[in-house]
């Protein structure tokens, strides 16, 4: 096991490079393609990242430049990163499901240079705002056969950057040598819940400190198999499943989607997996049964025999899924972080685990709780600046602690438990104040409801708008006698027989909170909020003022009624 400190590498550069010379012919990626999966090296990685920022340097990248990469994830999504990387540039990677003007305004507000796309459809986004971005200079395609006219294809790419590398080679191991903790290695773009996004800008320091302090606390073996399938494009992943996995010389397998994550789990018998709450609720639901025994069996055969833990960040993990997980002999750790952070601040691990908290802070990160409840940190996981934004900077850094947003508390033990975000803090008009995420929640954790916003600012009661897991609900209303298989989701939203399941429920998770804080009364949405409808960010969290306008009159409509039925449907 290493000792933790931000200075056992200069920059991810130098990381990747001497993971590559102790490991050599190892494997260190997993890709499936033509069905099948296959490994390559860590000096095949290293030497196709070189080659890379070789065909960057020779294309003009300047150290300091910002390269773009918008993409799904996928093997070239690596190694272009560290290609960048290598050519001491800034990654700047919008999400992959961002509109065409969402992109636009990353990559004009950084100055994006130049940037890899993944598909064709990825391409036809870059091509339709092309016009607007004078500085961009170039565009690569991963794809085959996918570039237009005004693109080289990746394959065309890296052949002229390793030509480019027989008299570049002195100049990149300058570059390598000149980077240093403090130099920006990417600009990452908050999702926005409202307004424009900011560019959140962390250094080679921040994201190395934060990759060996969480791969200390990890205590992975070292035959570790790490799957990932969330979005590189989002600090979580690459900083957990990315870099920590360099760090470790772990083996990353990159998941093939979501909708084959279940086979991909089969196939690669990962050790370790980081998701979001909603996948391990939803798995959960899929296994579920009324034979507990049975349950916990099936979830430990769908995540194979290899797996040593499960990590949950991005969201709150209800205590009651964690506690599920945990009883089928799958420990699963919830963690907390922001962009802003690199992103881990706290985690459980073995032998410092309790759930309902996101655990104890790591090595070199100091965590306190300022008078009004605000989660506060400093140390060098904290972010650099917000991109071209110093007003925002000076809000949320004052005399080196970052202010999180964020409400929390902190035991006698230093496991930090997190209540709600100040900003999103409901005050109804008898002054009582309430947490909507705290009781959003409570609504999750039921499973016939699969997506919730809680609303009620300046009223005199709360209300709800709630996405039904149809599935579930369905077969919920079926144990009463009820077969609604036949029936739209349309026509159940104004079912009674939905409201007063959905009541029931609601009444029995909401038994142990306040009368403010009880949903007096909630309406049903026949569709799910989506990240295409903007209700939801790429990160999916709620977009509430989107939701809030978009369902103004529903809304509105549940205060002006007077008495009469509590659920009703769009």
């Amino acid at each position: 096991m290493i000792e933790w400190s931000p200075v056992s590498y200069h920059n991810l550069t130098e990381l990747l490079r001497l993971q590559s010379e102790r490991l050599g012919p190892q494997p260190a990626l997993r890709y499936r393609r033509y069905g099948l999966f296959h490994d390559v090296s860590w000096e095949w990685y290293r030497q196709e990242a070189l080659a890379c920022g070789a065909g960057l340097a020779d294309a003009g990248i300047r150290p300091g430049d910002r390269v773009g990469i918008l993409a799904e994830n996928r093997l070239e999504w690596l190694i272009a990163d560290m290609g960048i990387l290598a050519a001491a540039a800034v990654n700047v990677p919008p999400h992959a499901p961002l509109t065409a003007r969402q992109v636009l305004f990353q990559l004009q507000d950084a100055g994006v240079r130049w940037i890899f796309v993944s598909t064709r459809d990825q391409l036809a986004k870059i091509e339709q705002v092309r016009r607007e971005l004078p500085q961009l200079k170039g565009v690569v395609v991963f794809d085959p056969g996918a570039p237009g006219q005004q693109a080289i294809s990746w394959n065309a790419f890296l052949a002229q950057g390793r030509r480019a590398l027989a008299n570049l080679q002195a100049e990149m191991e300058r570059r390598e040598n000149a980077l240093q903790l403090e130099d920006l290695a990417t600009v990452m773009y908050t999702s926005g819940t409202t307004g424009n996004p900011k560019g959140v800008m962390l250094t080679h320091g921040n994201l190395l400190s934060n990759a060996l302090a969480s791969w200390q606390v990890g205590h992975h073996p070292a035959d570790s198999v790490v799957l990932n399938w969330l979005p590189l494009s989002h600090i979580y992943a690459r900083l957990v499943d990315h870099y920590q996995s360099i760090v470790g010389g772990m083996l990353v397998c990159i998941a093939t989607s979501a909708e084959t994550l279940v086979q991909d789990i089969e196939d690669t018998q990962p050790t370790h997996i980081a998701c979001v709450p909603r996948f391990y609720e939803k798995v959960l639901t899929s296994v579920a049964s009324a034979d507990p025994a049975k349950t916990q069996r099936r979830l430990r055969d769908l995540f194979g025999r290899r797996i040593e833990w499960l990590s949950s960040g991005g969201a709150p993990l209800p205590v009651a899924i964690a506690r599920e997980y945990q009883a089928a002999g799958l420990p699963l750790y919830e963690g907390y972080g922001l962009t802003e952070t690199s992103p881990v601040i706290t985690f459980n691990r073995k032998g410092a685990n309790k759930p309902g908290t996101v655990g104890q802070a790591l090595p070199g990160v100091e965590v306190a709780i300022a008078a009004d409840g605000e989660v506060l940190t400093r140390g060098p996981h904290v972010m650099k600046g917000y991109w071209n934004n110093p007003q925002a900077t000076a809000e949320s850094l004052k005399d080196g602690w970052f202010y999180t947003g964020d409400l929390g508390k902190l035991d006698a033990d230093g496991y930090l438990s997190i209540t709600g975000r100040k900003k999103e803090i409901l005050v109804l008009s008898n002054g009582k104040k309430v947490v909507p995420n705290h009781l959003e929640g409570l609504l999750l954790s039921e499973a016939c409801i699969d997506q919730a916003m809680v609303y009620g600012e300046g009223r005199n009661f709360l209300t709800a708008l709630i996405v039904p897991h149809w599935g579930n609900l369905r077969q919920a209303l079926k144990t009463q006698g009820l077969n609604v298989d036949h029936e739209s989701e349309v026509t159940l939203a104004r079912h009674p027989a939905v409201s007063s399941l959905l009541r029931q429920r609601i009444d029995v998770a909401f038994k142990d909170v306040s009368s403010s804080e009880q949903i007096k009364k909630f309406m049903i949405l026949p569709t799910p909020f989506t990240v295409g409808g903007e209700e939801l960010t790429v990160s999916l969290k709620l977009r509430r003022k989107v939701i809030q306008a978009k369902y103004a009159a529903l809304l509105e409509a549940a205060y002006q009624e007077a008495g009469g039925q509590e659920g009703c449907g769009e």
